[in-house]
């Protein structure tokens, strides 16, 4: 049987997971982030990224011992030895991608228009169109392609934060103000999170990484370092240019700060690095939302049809189109606010499953090997993904009502679905 191509080493995965957490979110979020927390948005982005390096140890620890496509899914399917579990996670995984693709999408549309008059929808359908190309030719042109985009969008914040930290501000900045205190820090930090989304997807392409059970750990860890460095700064440096009603007011907060200091010329060129960021966070979310589809379908989770792997590219090819036509499908969604915090409600869940399956896994399989483990372990009990537990509950009730009503309507779709699904497969067995 065909098998995924082992193509990627540390630099391409760091590169790769760096490119999956800068992206969309810090471009266009860091504007309703200093609306809320005022100029203490940086706390905001600290506490993120204390809860993406949390969870990134225990998806390190996990994809250590199981280095598998749809990497959530084979970890809580192994961990509580639930199938249902196991594809509820992986439902949602694969369902956000779609959505938040589909609209990062349209974000893309939108900086295209600025440059070219063609409606939004369009400019989506054709960057998707285009991306899962690249995707189905193979991970090696993807990772490439990858990398030369996250080097653009990385100069990009690197020039944000030069021109904040060089701007002579006429007044101190306060950057303890916030405008609703504590809570107005806390709602910033739930949105921005969204910022430090993707390197989970890290562990769904494991089957395409060289030595992925040490590999993958080390590029996690890599990669929410760079990336939270960098965001910190960003949000330091973007309430020196710009005080933070301005910046809550703006819909490209990135490129108004740069038009303050360097005219309209900087307004265009950080629209043109958006165009790159959001090209390459819709690239990757493809790449891992078609193995997510693949991991769920080799383990017999979804139709046989989407584990197809193309004999010349080796890539799941009929996950890719899957895939497309989904995100092309959604790209009729608009507001990437919503759709942010729906895929952060989703996102919390699994990272709330992800550090509970560590401690089970622990003490369910002792003996097993574990080429990495989290610090911090009291015995056999690891402290810190009591702690990401911890975190992940306290979050999940800071969603509104109407994300917890769209999250709770795609685990009663995905309910369903495996309901019947596996109904069908029970009839088909029985005839045979």
């Amino acid at each position: 049987m065909s098998e995924l191509k082992r193509y990627m080493g540390l630099f391409q995965l760091t590169m790769y997971g760096v490119g999956l957490i800068l992206g969309a979110g810090i471009y266009v979020l860091i504007g309703e982030a200093a609306g809320l927390a005022g100029g203490a948005v940086w706390v905001s982005f600290v506490l993120a990224a204390i809860v993406a390096v949390v969870a990134g140890l225990s998806y390190a620890e996990l994809t250590s011992v199981f280095p598998k496509a749809a990497a959530e899914y084979t970890f809580i399917k192994n961990s509580f030895k639930s199938n249902f579990l196991g594809f509820i996670i992986g439902w949602l995984t694969a369902l956000t991608s779609i959505i938040t693709a589909s609209v990062v999408a349209l974000g893309f549309g939108g900086y295209l228009a600025e440059f070219i008059d063609l409606p939004i929808v369009i400019g989506a359908i054709l960057l998707l169109g285009a991306l899962s190309i690249i995707n189905f030719f193979g991970i090696r042109e993807s990772s490439w392609t990858n990398t030369l985009f996250t080097l653009v969008e990385a100069a990009g914040l690197v020039i944000i934060i030069y021109i904040g930290f060089t701007f002579a501000t006429p007044e101190p900045v306060d950057y303890f103000e916030s405008p609703s205190g504590l809570s107005g820090i806390i709602i910033a930090f739930v949105l921005v999170f969204f910022a430090f989304v993707g390197f989970e997807d890290m562990a769904n392409v494991a089957e395409e990484v060289k030595k992925p059970s040490k590999t993958i750990p080390r590029a996690i860890l890599i990669s929410i370092a760079i990336t939270g460095v960098l965001y910190i700064l960003v949000s330091l440096a973007v309430v020196r240019v710009i005080n933070w009603q301005d910046l809550g007011a703006s819909a490209a907060p990135l490129a108004t700060v740069a038009e303050r200091v360097l005219g309209a010329g900087g307004h265009t060129m950080l629209s043109s690095i958006a165009l790159f960021a959001t090209t390459n966070t819709v690239l990757i979310i493809l790449i891992a939302g078609a193995r997510v589809l693949y991991g769920m379908a080799n383990d017999k989770s979804l139709p046989a049809i989407l584990k197809k792997i193309h004999f010349k590219t080796k890539t799941p090819w009929i996950a890719v189109i899957g895939i497309m036509l989904a995100c092309m499908a959604f790209a009729f969604i608009g507001d990437i606010v919503l759709v942010a915090n729906i895929s952060v409600f989703a996102i919390v869940i699994t990272f709330g499953m992800v550090n509970l399956s560590v401690i089970v896994l622990r003490y369910s399989e002792p003996t097993i090997e574990r080429p990495f483990r989290t610090p911090l372990n009291i015995g056999k009990f690891p402290v810190l993904p009591l702690f990401g537990l911890g975190l992940s509950i306290y979050m999940g009730f800071q969603f509104e009502l109407t994300v917890l009503a769209v999250g709770g309507a795609i685990i009663g779709a995905g309910t369903l679905f495996y309901l019947v699904y596996n109904k069908r497969k029970k009839d088909e067995y029985s005839i045979k």
